[in-house]
């Protein structure tokens, strides 16, 4: 019994197999090695020759692209409240954010769909009620396509959704199953449950006997009607199934252009396999007069023919041309095709010296790379937002910290690559000396502020006064 069949048990319906059958494709790709397109057979008239296709794993160069787009280290996430941003940072460090944060952006653009789960753990809960009576540190798990269950959603939106994870105790495999419900009354619920894992057949499993997990309550009354997970996406229309709020790669509409890539790359590989000098030597030629081998056997670049012609011609060098501006610009061709559909615009990736090197350049506003990452940027904004705000009100409902959970929070993606800030901020105060901007609205825009605190944080003009020296006599 797999996962959707104890989902099912346990009365809840999620999202059909065969799209978790389609993420088994995108993951393939995403690594490079597809099933019956780099391993596949050729008759050579004589017999099937199993072959294998280069591959240059575009895949994952896609997602990487898009995930050090979207989020890296020069987007910073600023909470007003010097007391939330604290404990926010806090809980940020302790989980590896930065870090993983970006690597779930590519596993987003390479598989579809990632979440980010808030749980508490050395919690102490009530066993008659359910309730946390004492917590202990917030924890963030990352969590990709493949362990992300939705059971009911709107719009787009996932209400309820059950997340799995594979661990492995004392030499046993188990995937522990963490279910987030709405109750009668509206708040959240969370059951927990585990299962041992025998070859992909699940059975039952107490939590109190795995261990590690034997303070891990089977359910948790959160008392609040606010997700404690975030699901996040890419902003492109689910054109397998519309009707999931699943998201899709980068690349899932660009598969032929894979192929493309992967085809052109492989010919341009074997150009220089099937191009490589070889010495054609009859038999004649092996041996001096005294016996002696002329040639070194281990050498490669000499083949011994099986018999004698006769025609005189005891060497004959063949000496192959290689067509290797044809190939780099079939190779360019097809890197244009993928970096168009995969959202980039023309001219992203350049093939170069046998390998695809990223365009550097400070892209227009007008241009379809940013307007695609403007797109995603919508999504991904409310991600984060969320995201920070549940931290916040764990740190409240759990912790008892006293946290502002109504702070206003700003997200400052990094526009280096659309815009040169250098020459942004130039500008900012050229208009400013020149009075045709105020000094908190360019103070707003250079210190990502809202207008409010730029203003008060302006110095007043008795601070910038200052007291002329008395002469000491």
């Amino acid at each position: 019994m797999n996962i959707l069949e104890k989902l099912k048990e346990k009365g809840y319906d999620t999202i059909p197999a065969e799209f978790y059958t389609q993420i088994d494709l995108w993951k393939s790709w995403y690594d490079g090695n597809v099933k019956d397109f780099h391993d596949y057979r050729v008759f050579n008239g004589q017999r099937t020759v199993q072959c294998r296709r280069y591959s240059m794993g575009m895949g994952k160069k896609v997602a990487e692209d898009w995930a050090n787009l979207l989020l890296n280290e020069k987007v910073s996430i600023t909470l007003e409240g010097e007391k939330e941003q604290g404990f926010f940072d806090s809980v940020c460090k302790a989980n590896n954010f930065e870090v993983k944060a970006n690597e779930m952006q590519e596993m987003k653009a390479g598989l579809g769909t990632t979440a980010y789960v808030a749980r508490v753990s050395n919690v102490t809960i009530n066993e008659g009620t359910g309730e946390i009576t004492n917590g202990g540190e917030i924890k963030l798990d990352y969590v990709t396509a493949y362990n992300i269950f939705p059971i009911s959603w709107e719009n787009g939106f996932v209400k309820e959704c059950a997340f799995t994870s594979n661990v492995s105790v004392s030499g046993s495999n188990y995937v522990y199953l963490q279910t987030h419900r709405l109750g009668a009354d509206g708040n959240y619920i969370i059951e927990n449950s585990i299962y041992r894992d025998n070859n992909g057949s699940l059975t039952d499993a107490a939590l109190s006997d795995v261990p590690g997990y034997e303070k891990v309550p089977p359910v948790v009354k959160t008392n609040s009607q606010n997700r404690q997970f975030v699901i996040d996406r890419l902003n492109i229309a689910n054109n397998y199934d519309n009707t999931l709020p699943m998201g899709i790669p980068a690349f899932a509409n660009a598969i032929d252009q894979l192929k493309g890539v992967d085809i052109s790359y492989d010919s341009y590989v074997n150009e220089f396999v099937l191009g490589k000098k070889r010495v054609m030597v009859k038999p004649g030629a092996t041996k001096d007069l005294d016996g002696n081998p002329t040639f070194d056997p281990n050498d490669l670049t000499y083949y011994v023919l099986p018999e004698d012609s006769g025609d005189g011609n005891l060497i004959q060098p063949i000496d192959m041309a290689l067509r290797t501006a044809e190939h780099n610009a079939g190779m360019q061709d097809m890197l244009n095709a993928l970096s168009s559909k995969c959202g980039f615009g023309e001219n992203h990736y350049r093939f170069d010296n046998g390998s695809v090197a990223t365009a550097t350049q400070v892209i227009s506003e007008n241009s379809s790379m940013f307007r695609t990452i403007k797109k995603h940027e919508i999504i991904l904004h409310d991600v984060l937002e969320e995201l920070a705000r549940i931290i916040l009100r764990l740190g409240n409902s759990v912790l008892h910290l006293g946290l502002n959970e109504d702070v206003e929070i700003s997200i400052d993606f990094d526009d280096s690559i659309i815009e040169d800030k250098s020459q942004n901020e130039a500008r900012i105060y050229q208009m400013l000396s020149a009075g045709l901007m105020r000094a908190e609205e360019a103070r707003s825009i250079l210190m990502n502020e809202d207008i409010e605190t730029a203003r008060a944080a302006l110095p007043s003009m008795t601070d910038m006064v200052t007291e002329p020296e008395t002469e000491i006599e």
